[in-house]
């Protein structure tokens, strides 16, 4: 494959990842956050559906392998989706885009702790950066988070706001998890059966709480534009974000496309700032740029020393 189509791919997907995590704020403000979730499986494992079959040169599933796939489910999907979908129910766009900068960092931090990758002092830099920019704009105070969408039944105030940006945090500590789980798992499965099959289960493990919000919800007050949008969502989280990623790593190494990360911050903000109407204060603009220095420091290449974990987009 030609080198720019490949950069196209990875430029592509964080992109993607960046938009719908800033656009997932109307989304949370129309509907609750569990029916909203299991819609967004639902819509992703319709989509998915062909890559559930096992390829005929695949061996057959372990109870390791089985066990992987739930944790990775579990952490990287459920989890994730709650944690960040709360989260930006609570914060503003913005916030959530420098929040999830730190992403490259903490993945290169979980490989350091579970698989024992040796780790440069410009990695341990990247994570001091990220604590510092999560820091920066936790104590912000930003206008837009005043007008920040009502959890399900509750008028958020903007006190809440760190409540969101913590919640956020856990989303990148699950995305982390999800990284390194992933790199087992993606030694004996292929990347497309990966991801119907740990769709199939954040569908089952949220389903129970999608039907039990379904069941009270007003479907008719939720405007088509919301619904063409939770549509965009499902598949770019699903979907096409996986497929670009991996459609540029097998020309790009792991190490060089984790710079396309910075994309995901940038296309958030953007989206927050130019779609959702928030603002950028002085004190968010410098954390936003501590933030993308982590992500240019983690993914950056050492001499000498093993490569972070590939870094893989949130669902």
């Amino acid at each position: 494959m030609n080198r720019i189509v490949a950069y196209t791919c990875l430029g592509l997907s964080m992109s993607l990842v960046g938009s719908y995590v800033a656009l997932s704020k109307p989304l949370v403000a129309a509907l609750p956050v569990f029916l909203l979730a299991w819609l967004r499986f639902g819509i992703g494992g319709a989509a998915m559906l062909r890559w559930l079959k096992k390829p005929a040169g695949e061996a057959p599933m372990s109870r390791q392998t089985a066990r992987l796939l739930f944790l990775e489910s579990f952490l990287g999907n459920f989890l994730f989706s709650l944690c960040m979908l709360f989260g930006v129910s609570m914060t503003s766009a913005v916030a959530a885009g420098v929040i999830m900068a730190s992403i490259p960092a903490a993945v290169a931090l979980m490989s350091w702790l579970f698989l024992r990758e040796r780790i440069s002092l410009r990695v341990w830099g990247a994570v001091a950066c990220a604590v510092v920019g999560i820091a920066l704009v936790s104590l912000a105070k930003n206008p837009s988070a005043g007008h920040a969408a009502a959890a399900p039944q509750t008028e958020l105030a903007p006190s809440y706001a760190w409540l969101g940006n913590l919640l956020l945090v856990g989303a990148v500590l699950c995305e982390a998890f999800y990284a390194v789980i992933g790199k087992k798992l993606t030694g004996v499965l292929s990347p497309k059966r990966i991801s119907a099959l740990i769709n199939l289960w954040g569908f089952a493990l949220v389903t129970p709480l999608g039907l039990w919000a379904a069941w009270r919800f007003d479907f008719s007050g939720v405007a088509p534009s919301l619904w063409l949008l939770l549509v965009f969502y499902s598949l770019a989280a699903s979907v096409w974000t996986v497929w670009l990623w991996m459609t540029g790593l097998k020309t790009i190494p792991a190490n060089e496309a984790g710079v396309f990360a910075v994309l995901l911050p940038i296309s958030a903000a953007a989206v927050g700032v130019m779609v959702l109407g928030e603002t950028l204060n002085p004190t968010q603009i410098g954390a936003f740029g501590i933030a993308l220095a982590g992500v240019v420091l983690a993914t950056l290449p050492g001499r000498g020393l093993e490569k972070p974990a590939p870094v893989e987009p949130p669902r």
